[in-house]
């Protein structure tokens, strides 16, 4: 991975395209055109795929989801040494999804580090982006809910959203990437984003559920 570009990362959900041969699939065209191209494409993968997908292909997988805990009875538990015994990189935190209190984040982040596992910190707004920024993940996407699975990108509809957030952040961390995502489907899009400060963008539907993902993702890599 190329430190120094920003990162797009598809997030594969629980999408029927997203799981088991189909989502390997998708991600094998997310490997070959991040190789060709030059450029950093991850997927967050379900806890199930994690071990088979680290382990067979060249970009960066996450988990979706991981439990602050620690060895013990927690049935159910996401654990993170097996997230990072299955060879993924890091993990989306708080997704809007799949929310956290403030606690829970906390003793997630602070257990991925112990481990060396990225995170991926995702917020709704600007004032969580700073109370999360205060937490040092290393990285914080920013995802207006409402416009989640939308056809309106946070960089159109709302662009203060990111450059607000890029500034409160960097205040705090400047070591911190600033994400954005929510609604982003086009090059345009990733423009715009990148043009007010982003250092990537987190994404799903747009690329998991079309019927042309390559070239998709060949259009989104044009706006880096």
């Amino acid at each position: 991975m190329n430190d120094d570009s920003p990162i797009i990362i598809v997030n594969l959900k629980a999408y029927e395209e997203g799981y088991g041969a189909d989502g390997y699939d998708l991600c094998k065209i997310m490997e070959e055109i991040a190789l060709e191209h030059n450029v950093n494409l991850a997927a967050a993968v379900s806890a199930i795929d994690l071990v088979d997908f680290s382990d067979n292909l060249d970009i960066p997988i996450f988990a979706q989801h991981v439990d602050g805990v620690t060895y013990g009875s927690h049935t159910g538990a996401i654990l993170p040494e097996a997230v990072r015994y299955s060879g993924a990189v890091g993990t989306l935190v708080n997704h809007a999804e799949c929310q956290m209190t403030w606690e829970e984040i906390e003793k997630t982040i602070n257990r991925c580090k112990e481990l060396g596992l990225s995170t991926v910190l995702c917020t709704a707004d600007i004032e969580a982006s700073e109370k999360g920024a205060k937490l040092n993940p290393d990285m914080i996407a920013v995802e207006p809910p409402e416009l989640i699975g939308g056809d309106i990108s946070v960089s159109t509809a709302k662009p203060e959203i990111i450059s607000n957030t890029v500034e409160v952040v960097k205040k705090i961390n400047t070591e911190i990437s600033v994400l954005c995502g929510a609604g982003v489907k086009n090059q345009e899009d990733i423009s715009k984003a990148i043009s007010l400060g982003s250092e990537g963008i987190l994404l799903a539907s747009g690329v998991v559920k079309s019927p042309e993902p390559r070239k998709v993702l060949l259009d989104l890599i044009k706006g880096l």
